[in-house]
């Protein structure tokens, strides 16, 4: 049996969001609650790195080398031994299409981010476009959801950049554009795109990797005079809905790979030069210099925050038709302030246990109600300092909604530090007094009947001591 690599050890693919017979889209709660609420994480801004492309291009392959850099950290040695089979997301050769909805891998990873934070990485595998069994609209759909919770998208093509893929590029981009922009309309509402260009065959015109790939991009989003006005309309729409672009040129990585149906991922299979450029490709995605931390509106998102952007996002895609975006700016402000009061609210309730939760002293009422009023205005302070969208009036919905959960969650403290009172008739009755009184009563009954003895002593105190 082949040794199990290391990430197949300390994680697995979980499926985030399915397809249904009928082409829509349905979000696992479960599964992406238990991804980003862990303790762990749930506080940390995330950086998610999602692949996207068409079918059966080397996208789940692709992923698992980026699971080996992770886990070993970027250290020299990330590719492992020339004959360990590759582990991770499921990826095979063939014809027919391999990834359904969109997968995570289970393990979110520290990683140290540019200013020196620890960001948590998240690697997000998406169906591939154009198969047999895929419409356009849900194919753009995918796309769009990959993009809108992605930091860094990899854009999977094959061979060449040619004019059809630009324009589904524009398409898929087309709705989500509008999503996270500002009021401002500079504002380029996502953050990276790289397009991967696999088996590049023109090396003598441009070079393999990032360095090649930047001058053949320039080349083909060049808005040229002489381009038709449509062609002009699609470059210059790809450039203004991305803050940074890069394009990275990967060469064939061999016979072996294309060819052999026995194929496992083995490094000693795969061609030199595609592991040389998988050394650099790396790195320009995932080392501590590169990591891109999420953000929406000018704000960054922790992975608590990114779960209410997966709900929001969903719930618009899951229809029928394509949304309008005026509907997907609605459902990103929602999510954004969703996401300011869950964040304040765990400040809340984190302040709380300090004042009085758990095994801390008793309080006042007035002095309990002092300091809840303090942790109180501490928690809308942050919720009012987040950026959030749709301006002061729509957002007063949601600082209410905050005011109203923390006014349930103080009578809650309120009942948990009374129940610590010293004295207390509520705690002293049925903890010392009703046991004595029982103990007593059966003591004066075993005497009416029969006297004290040896035997009555021990039922008594077993009786006291069951209370």
């Amino acid at each position: 049996m082949p040794p199990i690599h290391e990430a197949a050890r300390i994680g697995k693919p979980v499926q985030i969001i399915t397809t249904t017979d009928n082409h829509s889209f349905e979000l696992n709660h479960e599964a992406l609650k238990k991804l980003l609420l862990n303790e762990d994480v749930r506080h940390k801004n995330v950086c998610v790195v999602s692949v996207a492309g068409a079918f059966r291009k080397g996208k789940s392959f692709l992923l698992d080398f980026m699971l080996r850099y992770l886990n070993k950290q970027g250290s020299k040695d990330w590719l492992g031994p020339e004959d360990q089979p590759l582990a991770g997301f499921s990826w095979r050769g063939g014809t027919e299409r391999e990834t359904t909805g969109i997968w995570a891998w289970s393990k979110v990873f520290l990683c140290p981010g540019p200013d020196g934070e620890e960001v948590a990485v998240i690697l997000m595998d998406t169906q591939g476009a154009f198969d047999s069994g895929s419409t356009v609209e849900e194919c753009a759909k995918m796309f769009a959801l990959s993009t809108m919770n992605s930091s860094h998208q990899v854009l999977n093509l094959s061979q060449n950049i040619q004019e059809d893929d630009l324009q589904h590029l524009q398409l898929f981009t087309e709705y989500g554009r509008l999503a996270m922009e500002e009021e401002s309309s500079e504002a380029k509402p996502f953050q990276s795109l790289m397009i991967l260009v696999r088996d590049w065959s023109y090396h003598y015109e441009y070079d393999y990797g990032g360095s090649g790939g930047s001058k053949f991009l320039d080349k083909r989003l060049n808005v040229k005079r002489t381009r038709h006005r449509d062609l002009q309309d699609v470059r210059r729409h790809i450039t203004s809905c991305f803050k940074r672009l890069g394009c990275f040129l990967m060469p064939h990585p061999g016979l072996a790979v294309a060819n052999d149906q026995d194929f496992d991922g083995r490094l000693a299979d795969i061609s030199k030069d595609f592991k040389t450029y998988l050394q650099e490709l790396a790195p320009l995605l995932l080392s501590k210099e590169n990591l891109i931390v999420k953000e929406i509106n000018g704000t960054k998102v922790t992975c608590q925050a990114l779960l209410e952007y997966f709900k929001a996002y969903i719930t618009i895609y899951k229809g029928d038709v394509l949304p309008e975006p005026k509907t997907i700016l609605q459902a990103t402000a929602e999510a954004n302030n969703l996401a300011a009061v869950a964040s304040a609210l765990d400040k809340y309730t984190k302040d709380m246990e300090q004042v009085c939760g758990g095994d801390k002293p008793y309080l006042s009422l007035d002095e309990l109600k002092k300091k809840h009023n303090q942790v109180e205005e501490a928690a809308i302070n942050q919720f009012r300092k987040v950026r959030k969208m749709g301006g002061r009036q729509y957002s007063q919905q949601y600082e209410e909604k905050l005011l109203a959960q923390m006014k349930t969650y103080e009578q809650q403290y309120i009942k948990h530090n009374d129940n610590k009172k010293p004295f207390n008739m509520q705690t002293i009755l049925p903890t010392y007094i009703t046991p004595l009184v029982i103990g007593i009563a059966g003591g004066l009954f075993l005497y009416a009947v029969g006297g004290i003895t040896p035997m009555s002593v021990i039922i008594i105190i077993i009786i006291i001591d069951s209370y």
